[in-house]
């Protein structure tokens, strides 16, 4: 099982307690050191870390951990980790360039939790979703990759959306006319979504950029 470069990062900063204060950090303090919003993206990482046979915790203690491989974690990560300036983006699902999926994030516990410069969004994103499809590849958003999503329920007629109609998600340009909402893909293989006025319609977020995994 492989480690994200958070999970690395993490793992660094337990055998550096450990070996300069003689006792890793708690959940709480692995959450302040990587802006995590609460101890539960901790302990995510702590069990990522644990099945991968990173480290062994022992039951019963609130500080039991125990490093059993620590390689050099990535400098690029640890310098992020460090620096008050980058994101820490939760991957909570996927969202559709292609016909909408259900796929909504309401309570969903993040996927990964990645660190990335701030510099690669616009406005600051709250989360990330996994792309599915290539209805917006001429806006250069292809399948598999990461958007930024700016959690907001405003949106002008022009800007690249993550829209919710009923119980389905999906990544598409709006356009606002005065008697309907379309859903634009920017790709010619698909068709407009046009809202209906019998369906239940919100802005989930606004697109602010994105990260391509290496494929």
């Amino acid at each position: 099982m492989s480690l994200t470069d958070t999970q690395h990062a993490i793992l660094a900063l337990i055998a550096e307690r450990i070996e300069a204060e003689g006792m890793p950090p708690s959940q709480a303090e692995i959450a302040r050191a990587f802006g995590f919003r609460g101890v539960r993206a901790a302990q995510y990482h702590l069990e990522a870390l644990e099945a991968a046979g990173a480290i062994e915790r022992i039951p019963g203690r609130a500080r039991g951990i125990r490093v059993l491989r620590a390689p050099p974690p990535p400098q690029r990560a640890l310098a992020l980790a460090a620096d008050d300036a980058a994101l820490h983006l939760p991957v909570l699902g996927r969202v559709a360039a292609g016909a909408p999926i259900g796929a909504g994030n309401d309570g969903l516990e993040a996927e990964e939790l990645l660190i990335l410069d701030r510099v690669l969004f616009s406005p600051a994103p709250d989360y990330l979703l996994k792309v599915q499809g290539d209805s917006m590849r001429e806006e250069g958003i292809f399948d598999g990759d990461l958007i930024g999503v700016h959690r907001t329920a405003d949106a002008r007629s022009g800007q690249i959306v993550v829209a919710r109609i009923d119980d389905e998600i999906t990544v598409k340009l709006l356009k606002v006319g005065r008697d309907r909402i379309r859903l634009l893909p920017r790709n010619p293989d698909y068709a407009p979504i046009d809202v209906r006025p019998d369906q239940e319609f919100a802005i989930e977020g606004l697109y602010c950029g994105l990260v391509r995994p290496h494929r």
